[in-house]
């Protein structure tokens, strides 16, 4: 089914979704892309969407998964301790509202618990607390009143946010743009080039735990086999204060980032400079990033079989990897348009051309 940019978008940053529980946004993708090709899964829960066509076989892939929590134990008096999944950094998560989600699939609400100033000591005021030593008070009495509830050990937990408008036009804030823009755009383009006759077999996919280490990306590799990968992320903004405006790379409202670097990969110069050029013949407007720090699945994909050569477009997004992270969705709709308009260029010469060394 056709979805609206928006509609996709809160669909998916609302899903409860950190890494090794995708089950929610494997079943949107699904959804959405239903009857436009043969779904298939490897191993590990990573999804391809094969729609099908002649030539070389091009993926277009995001990562599911959302930095989270788990449940590492249940306190007597039945506070919850955690661990994260991903990385976090503390010090945006204190007094936050979770979600934790049962077993059964219940979802219980709840806030890492903070003491108020009035009771900290002044040494204690300016410090970063550990997560080891935070709680989530979920209103329970006791650790058997929270096992009633269906809270076991291992249970997942997701921030609990709602994706809003802010108020300049075309702002949103949400949970998990990282990497649920890249979710949605997959669909979102596999939609338009549903209808079109393609010079290549087009994969759509989500992979499965990126966030703690690129995870599935490998097995997805393996299972999908692919000529050439695109791969869509939520990639983090430095626009804000504190950053060198002179360095910035992923500022928002500029257009899609086209990264051809960064410490886990070096993007095929072939595939990014064709990257460039269609956005500059389609004027989709575009910034080019080079990264010190970070990486994305084509840190996995680029090493399968033989070699994939991979490039990364990128939505900047404000504060990932916290509870509210910042985009502007006109950087999300040149995101779509790029892959869109790359999967066009990408036939079987073109394809041929990015690998040819002798």
């Amino acid at each position: 089914m056709a979805t609206n940019s928006e509609t996709l978008l809160k669909q998916f940053t609302e899903a409860h979704g950190p890494s090794g529980f995708e089950s929610e946004v494997r079943a949107l993708f699904v959804g959405e892309l239903e009857g436009l090709g043969h779904f298939s899964a490897d191993r590990t829960g990573s999804v391809v969407c094969d729609m099908g066509g002649e030539g070389p076989r091009v993926l277009l892939e995001a990562h599911m998964d959302e930095v989270g929590f788990r449940v590492q134990s249940i306190t007597s008096g039945g506070f919850l301790k955690m661990i994260a999944v991903g990385g976090w950094w503390p010090h945006v998560v204190l007094a936050q509202q979770l979600v934790v989600k049962t077993k059964g699939g219940d979802k219980i609400v709840g806030v890492v618990g903070s003491k108020p100033p009035h009771f900290l000591p002044q040494a204690e005021r300016g410090k970063v607390m550990p997560l080891e030593s935070m709680f989530v008070d979920i209103g329970a009495t006791s650790r058997d009143e929270v096992q009633e509830m269906g809270i076991q050990l291992g249970d997942p937990i997701a921030p609990r946010t709602n994706f809003e408008p802010m108020g300049r036009k075309g702002r949103f804030v949400a949970k998990a743009f990282d990497n649920r823009v890249g979710m949605s755009a997959v669909v979102e383009a596999g939609q338009k080039l549903a209808a079109e006759e393609r010079v290549n077999q087009v994969l759509l996919a989500g992979s499965v735990q990126e966030e703690l280490g690129l995870r599935g990306a490998r097995t997805l590799a393996r299972h999908a086999k692919p000529d050439v990968a695109i791969i869509l992320e939520g990639t983090p903004a430095d626009d804000t204060p504190g950053f060198q405006p002179d360095e910035s790379q992923a500022t928002v409202e500029s257009g899609v980032q086209i990264r051809m670097h960064d410490p886990t990969a070096v993007m095929n110069p072939r595939l990014a400079d064709l990257a460039i050029a269609t956005a500059q013949e389609e004027e989709i407007p575009f910034q080019l990033a080079v990264r010190r720090g970070g990486g994305t699945d084509a840190g996995e994909m680029h090493l399968s079989g033989e070699g994939v050569p991979c490039v990364v477009l990128g939505v900047p997004a404000r504060y990932i990897h916290s509870h509210n992270s910042i985009i502007d969705i006109s950087d999300y709709k040149a995101m779509v348009n790029l892959s869109v308009a790359l999967i066009r260029r990408l036939g079987s010469e073109q394809v041929s051309n990015l690998v040819k060394y002798l």
